[in-house]
């Protein structure tokens, strides 16, 4: 079920999802001062293109008040954006009950795009 779920969030979601994290990160790293936010747009990109059977969980070691400040500024400039948009598509998918699944993994992106230093994605057991 899960391998059916992937390939249609793929078709219809994921690649473009995917497309817009990654350009995304490769314009973060062309400044020193960006490369952490890239990696953890390029961490988003990863997690959009293959959902079903993964998780966000936090990480085990913990970054410390550097790790909080790098998620305040994420958040601040635009991670909430990230957030709404995907809480939106996902009440959107849940207005039916073939999108309800479509939209549990577009609420599991909303809360890496809110908080994504410190989090890790795992697969399903």
């Amino acid at each position: 079920m899960k391998t059916i779920g992937n390939v249609l969030w793929f078709v219809f979601a994921g690649l473009w999802l995917a497309l817009g994290y990654a350009l995304g990160g490769l314009l973060m790293c062309l400044t020193i001062i960006g490369i952490p936010f890239g990696i953890q747009s390029f961490k988003l990109a990863q997690f959009s293109l293959w959902p079903f059977g993964r998780r966000v969980v936090p990480r085990e070691r913990r970054g410390g008040c550097l790790e909080t400040v790098a998620n305040v500024v994420w958040l601040v400039l635009f991670g909430w954006e990230i957030f709404l948009v995907h809480i939106l598509g996902g009440l959107l998918l849940c207005l039916t009950v073939i999108g309800i699944p479509f939209g549990i993994q577009a609420f599991k992106l909303s809360v890496l795009a809110l908080w994504p230093f410190g989090n890790e994605i795992v697969e399903d057991h």
